[in-house]
């Protein structure tokens, strides 16, 4: 299936779970913030949510600094 994945298009297996996408991008849950289609996912649904063809995707990466 096709996704946009941060404004690019992915292509990923069909039943892939946020955490299973998380997890193949080298990307602890504990530090993103995941939204589909303008709605983001609490992150205790990371396992159960699946991503679906079409589905807009951004992952939002929390960065220190100063």
């Amino acid at each position: 299936m096709i996704v946009k994945l941060n404004g690019k298009d992915a292509e990923l297996s069909e039943g892939t779970t946020v955490l299973d996408l998380l997890e193949s991008k080298n990307l602890p849950p504990e530090t993103v913030v995941v939204e589909i289609n303008m709605k983001i996912i609490p992150a205790e649904s990371y396992g159960s949510t699946k991503i679906n063809d079409g589905d807009h995707l951004e992952i939002l990466r929390f960065v220190g600094g100063g």
